[in-house]
């Protein structure tokens, strides 16, 4: 077999995937993988990984999250690319069955995943996406977190003495800074409850600089949802002879 056969054979098997996963982060230690010393939570990577792992790849699987939540925060709609290359040239799986296969894998998990695409070799999650929102959920009227529905107890922050049952803030752009979703939600709490005037959140937000936001207003964790990680649809279309072409090193530098 000549090289360039080889080099076929390989990327037959050879895919690049980027897959949508949702999750209930109270168990986890955020969307990211755990360093290894650190013993106590894993991250949500890690266990995609674990998924991974379970479909025999010959190469180490590495995921690329696109958006590194927090610990305890959820998701509705995170994303994350990786290649995975099959043993026995056996061809990529296909979208909807790889999909099927990781979820049988993360059964004992609260961590599912929504669909897979087969995308181009340079498509890279983080890099790529055009925007992130994140919904940010309040109830109030609630004097304590067990008077909420079982379903609602760890995924909202509750607030007592107000008017509106439920609130819900979205926010939508490119890319946010650490904990900035959650300190722009306590910050208009902060306002509302009159622990913060409206000159000094003025004050905060010309500063720009997360020093100077009062550190004890930002919200909590679990009331804060990832909800969708947006691309081009021109950046997800794979093209099989554009894979063998960079494959063969035709194209250009």
């Amino acid at each position: 077999m000549s090289p360039s056969q080889g080099t076929s054979e390989i990327m037959r098997s050879w895919a690049r995937y980027l897959i949508f996963f949702q999750y209930i982060g109270t168990k986890y230690s955020g969307a990211v993988k755990v360093p290894p010393h650190q013993l106590c939570k894993k991250g949500v990577q890690d266990h995609l990984e674990d998924a991974i792992r379970a479909l025999k790849p010959i190469n180490q699987v590495s995921l690329s999250v696109s958006s590194r939540t927090d610990t305890g925060v959820h998701a509705l709609c995170n994303s994350a690319h990786f290649d995975l290359q099959r043993r026995n040239d056996m061809p990529p799986f296909s979208e909807n069955v790889f999909v099927d296969a990781l979820n049988f894998y993360l059964k004992s998990e609260q961590i599912r995943v929504n669909r897979a695409h087969r995308v181009p070799d340079h498509f890279h999650a983080r890099y790529c996406a055009q925007s992130r929102t994140y919904v940010y959920r309040i109830a109030l009227r609630t004097s304590h977190r067990s008077l909420l529905p079982l379903t609602e107890s760890n995924l909202c922050w509750t607030l007592p003495n107000a008017e509106i049952p439920f609130w819900e803030l979205t926010f939508t752009s490119k890319s946010f800074l650490y904990k900035q979703v959650r300190r722009m939600a306590g910050a208009l709490v902060g306002v509302g409850q009159g622990r913060l005037s409206v000159p000094q959140l003025k004050e905060v937000l010309e500063a720009r600089d997360s020093l100077a936001f009062p550190q004890a207003l930002a919200a909590p964790a679990h009331g804060l949802f990832l909800t969708q990680v947006d691309y081009k649809e021109t950046d997800l279309q794979h093209s099989p002879q554009t894979s063998e072409e960079s494959s063969s090193g035709n194209s250009e530098d």
